[in-house]
């Protein structure tokens, strides 16, 4: 039942609705002594043959009067104690939601999404289930059980004790069948997040997986994961099993001894056949809880194991965290860099080593170098989805760390080389980081962004919903609205991080020259694999296995024979060669 002890900070929360609810489970339960009494006492009235019409409309209608109550009452207690699980439930999701807000790219490197999306799901719902039907059970087991108990001793102590000896034997089974599910559910659960985490992954990737007609290995990869699920919870369910037949076998061997014993002290004049006939129907109520005791173990233990991986996932610490003092203004001014090294975490090879720059407002820096050389990982520093660096990085005289992250990052627009739209119109999708911009101001972003003639010709125009993850739109119509999306925040800082690939050099040259025309006098960082793109910045660095070896204007660095001059001219050649040189 430690459970439960989890949840007391729940409990104590809504300690009214739950009181008003187990109140009314116990008067619920007082009022269930009832028609076996009048049942006991009618039959002896017609066995001595003194039962009056009079007589019998009033037992009839005290019955009817507790069959009223009872209905009335458990609708009451139903609402207090299911409607605080869903609040529970709610409670716990917006918790682990805002806890996924704040966890650091780091976190989901470490977690798959299925699986995170499995324990704000099936995990949940295993927690709500045993706040609500749970303290039902464990109540109701415990009030109907011990009620009807008290009424049986009450008619014959003797019988009653014999007909509880067969009950240490299934606490004893319903507590060993409760540790072993507690360990078959736990395997299920985790069966679950893998299925759900292949399902995830293969619809993003459907294109892929037709592309190189993989359909049939991916169908049978698929259902090997989901025979694994069903091969789980069966596991689960033959437990689950166990409890009801147990259960019933206990259940017939008191019938079978409250019968026996019964008769024996009915033919000795202990019992009249009117209280034999009360005290069986007694102990038929005693089924209900008995059954509800196991199904307790049953709900506990899933909830047990469901609270656990949840609490696991809440316990993990935020890395990125900001201090209380943090500066809460907009970051603006000169951007100095001084890393001597950075290692991403549970990893031994530095990526970043001995980088040191400045970069004053109104300048553009270009970044290159060759893939995986460092140039990301820079631009993720500086918006501080890592931090764990030597060194240190300061935005307008002040450290990064010393801002909070909201004023932090609302001076940086970044468009990521992973390009994210959201099922939304192309309108919704431009307007994200600015919810309250006007429909002038969006379609501004769009034409800086050189998309305002592509989205004109769409279906709906701005109205066009792309799809998730913008599924309908070509990769130049995904970068050149994400870079939209980024400029209508109108930033300190405009980070394009190789966002420019997916467009023909027309393109490029235009989006270029919209921005050196609307963002006079703010900070613009490109990195970039062609060179055209950065050729007209005022410092550009080139790194290599995340180190500096070459920093300077275009100029500077082309009257240097090494790595940007060698790129730069075979690029230009190729150009050269493409258009038929």
């Amino acid at each position: 039942m430690k459970i439960f002890l989890d949840l007391q900070w729940f409990f104590k929360q809504e300690r009214k609705a739950y009181a008003s609810g187990v109140i009314l489970l116990v008067f619920v339960a007082l009022l269930q002594l009832i028609p076996p009494r009048i049942i006991g006492v009618v039959v002896d009235l017609v066995q001595n043959d003194t039962l009056s019409m009079q007589g019998l409309f009033k037992w009839l209608g005290i019955l009817a009067a507790s069959a009223l109550g009872m209905y009335v009452l458990r609708y009451y207690w139903r609402i207090m104690i299911f409607g605080s699980a869903v609040k529970l439930a709610r409670q716990m999701r917006n918790r682990l939601y805002s806890h996924f807000t704040r966890m650091s790219q780091a976190f989901y490197q470490r977690r798959r999404i299925g699986d995170l999306m499995a324990h704000a799901t099936n995990d949940l719902q295993a927690i709500q289930q045993t706040a609500g039907s749970g303290v039902l059970t464990l109540v109701d087991s415990l009030t109907t059980g011990g009620t009807v108990i008290v009424a049986m001793a009450f008619i014959n102590w003797k019988l009653t004790l014999i007909c509880l000896i067969p009950m240490p034997i299934m606490a004893y089974l319903t507590s060993y069948y409760g540790t072993l599910l507690h360990k078959s559910f736990h395997k299920a659960q985790e069966a679950f997040s893998d299925l759900n985490d292949k399902t995830q992954e293969s619809i993003n990737g459907i294109k892929v997986i037709k592309t190189f007609g993989q359909e049939k290995e991916d169908i049978e990869s698929f259902k090997k994961q989901s025979e694994d699920v069903v091969k789980k919870n069966m596991t689960v369910a033959k437990i689950d099993a166990l409890f009801d037949p147990t259960i019933s076998i206990i259940v017939a061997i008191s019938f079978f001894l409250s019968v026996a014993f019964g008769a024996k002290y009915v033919l000795e004049g202990e019992l009249t056949i009117g209280q034999l006939v009360s005290f069986t129907t007694y102990l038929g109520l005693l089924i209900w809880p008995m059954l509800a005791f196991g199904w307790l173990f049953n709900i506990v233990e899933r909830g047990r194991a469901s609270y656990d991986r949840v609490m696991a996932l809440l316990n993990e610490k935020v890395d990125i965290t900001e201090k209380e003092a943090s500066l809460q203004v907009k970051a603006e001014g000169a951007i100095q860099f001084n890393i001597k090294k950075f290692t991403y975490p549970n990893e031994f090879q530095p990526v970043l080593k001995n980088i040191h720059f400045t970069l004053y407002p109104g300048q553009t820096l270009g970044i290159v170098g060759k893939t995986g050389s460092g140039k990301t990982t820079l631009l993720k520093l500086l918006i501080r989805e890592f931090d764990g660096y030597t060194g240190e990085i300061s935005f307008g005289g002040h450290s990064i760390d010393d801002y909070s992250l909201e004023n932090l990052r609302s001076s940086i627009g970044y468009v990521p080389q992973d390009h994210f739209l959201f099922s939304a119109t192309v309108a919704d999708n431009i307007a994200f980081a600015v919810p309250q911009a006007s429909y002038q101001e969006i379609i501004d972003s769009a034409k800086s962004a050189y998309i305002h003639d592509d989205i004109l010709q769409f279906t709906d125009g701005y109205e066009t919903i792309v799809g998730e993850r913008g599924v309908s739109l070509s990769g130049g119509q995904k970068q050149r609205i994400s870079i939209a999306r980024a400029l209508i925040m109108q930033p300190e800082v405009l980070i394009l991080d190789d966002s420019l690939s997916a467009v023909d050099a027309k393109t490029e040259e235009t989006i270029l020259k919209n921005l050196k025309e609307n963002r006079e006098g703010k900070t613009t960082i490109i990195t970039a694999h062609r060179l055209s793109a950065i050729q007209h910045a005022n410092l550009i660095l080139v790194l290599d296995e995340g180190e500096m070896i070459q920093q300077g204007t275009h100029e500077e660095l082309m009257q240097t024979d090494g790595w940007y001059k060698t790129m730069y001219l075979q690029q230009q050649l190729e150009e050269l060669v493409e258009h038929g040189g």
